[in-house]
C-alpha cells in the first residue's frame, strides 16, 4: 500500500487555505507543475476528486475536507514530535533512566534531582532500586542510562565507571544504650544486631569488619531499606552499620551514632555506557558529580 506523503498533505492545506495552486507554489516555494503533481498523486492515492474550481477559487470537495481536517492533525502531530526530539537533542527534555541502592536513593538521589529540576526541569528521571550487578547488566542491555555502584567493581566492557563517593560508615545505636565513644567489633558483636543482608556490598564489608578482630556476628533481622533498619534502632530493636552522608542531617535523638574502630568506608562510583552521551544524561551526570565527596 503506497503511504500519504506528509508533503503532499502541506500541499493540499496550503492550497485550501490560499485559494490557488499558484499562490500555494509561491507560499511553499514549489514550482507550480509540483504542486499540480503533488494534488494528482494524492487525488490517485484517495481515489476521488479533492479540490474543485468554484467561482474562479480552488475549493476542498467532500473527500477533500475529510482529508484536510485529518492532515491538520498529522501535520501538528509530526511538528510536535519533531520539536520533542530536537528538545531531547539539546538536552531541554527527555528521559533518563537510572539504578541504584535503596540507601543512595533515599539520601543521595533526592537531592540530586532537586537540583536537576531547578535548573532542567524538563528531564524525566526514571529511579530503579537495584543492585550493583543488577545495574552493570541493564546498563550493559541498554535499559539503563546512569548506575550508581558499590566500588570496587571489575571493568566492564562497553562501560564507563568512574570513583564517585566515599562515606564513612558509621555505627547507630540505640541512644538509651550505654555505648563507647568508638565501636569495635568485639563490643559490637555482643549486642542486638540489625543488618543488611548478604546480598549487598555492604553486608560483605561489615562481616569483613567483624571478622579482623572476632568471629561473625548473627543479626537478630537482615533488612535492605536503611529507614526501616533506622526506625527499629530507634525503637531499641538493636544497632547497625550503615554509611553516613556529609550531606545528611543527623539522626533522630533516639538513635546515637558513633564512630567505628578501624574505620570502615563505603565507596560508590558512576557507571553509564561509554561514547556519544544524550545532553539529558550529561546534565544528571553533571548533577551527580555535583555531590561528590571523594
Amino acid at each position: 500500500m503506497r503511504e500519504i506523503s506528509l508533503d503532499r498533505l502541506r500541499t493540499l492545506l496550503v492550497i485550501a487555505e490560499h485559494g490557488s495552486f499558484a499562490e500555494a507554489a509561491r507560499v511553499l516555494n514549489l514550482a507550480p507543475p509540483t504542486v499540480s503533481l503533488h494534488i494528482a498523486d494524492l487525488e490517485a492515492r484517495i481515489g476521488g476528486p479533492l479540490l474543485s474550481r468554484t467561482r474562479g477559487r480552488i475549493q476542498p470537495t467532500a473527500i477533500g475536507e475529510t482529508l484536510i481536517e485529518r492532515a491538520r492533525r498529522l501535520l501538528a502531530d509530526a511538528e510536535q514530535a519533531l520539536e520533542d526530539v530536537e528538545r531531547q537533542v539539546k538536552g531541554l527534555a527527555g528521559r533518563v533512566r537510572l539504578g541504584a541502592s535503596t540507601g543512595v536513593i533515599a539520601q543521595l538521589i533526592p537531592q540530586a534531582l532537586e537540583t536537576l529540576g531547578q535548573d532542567h526541569a524538563g528531564i524525566d528521571v526514571q529511579v530503579a532500586v537495584l543492585t550493583s550487578q543488577q545495574t552493570l547488566h541493564k546498563l550493559g542491555d541498554g535499559s539503563l542510562d546512569i548506575g550508581v555502584i558499590a566500588l570496587p567493581q571489575s571493568p566492564v566492557k562497553g562501560l564507563q565507571i568512574t570513583p564517585w563517593r566515599r562515606d564513612p560508615i558509621m555505627a547507630f545505636l540505640p541512644a538509651r544504650w550505654e555505648s563507647p565513644e568508638v565501636i569495635t567489633p568485639p563490643w559490637l558483636a555482643g549486642q542486638s544486631l540489625i543488618l543488611n543482608d548478604n546480598s549487598t556490598r555492604l553486608s560483605r564489608q561489615v562481616g569483613e569488619w567483624f571478622a579482623s578482630q572476632g568471629p561473625q556476628p548473627t543479626p537478630r533481622i537482615q533488612l535492605n531499606y536503611n529507614d526501616a533498619i533506622k526506625s527499629l534502632v530507634a525503637a531499641g530493636y538493636g544497632a547497625t552499620l550503615l554509611p553516613h552522608e556529609a550531606s545528611t542531617p543527623p539522626p533522630e535523638t533516639r538513635i546515637a551514632m558513633r564512630a567505628l574502630q578501624p574505620p570502615l568506608w563505603r565507596e560508590l562510583g558512576i557507571a553509564h555506557r561509554g561514547g556519544n552521551v544524550e545532553r539529558s544524561t550529561q546534565h544528571v551526570l553533571q548533577v551527580l558529580w555535583g555531590l561528590q565527596a571523594l
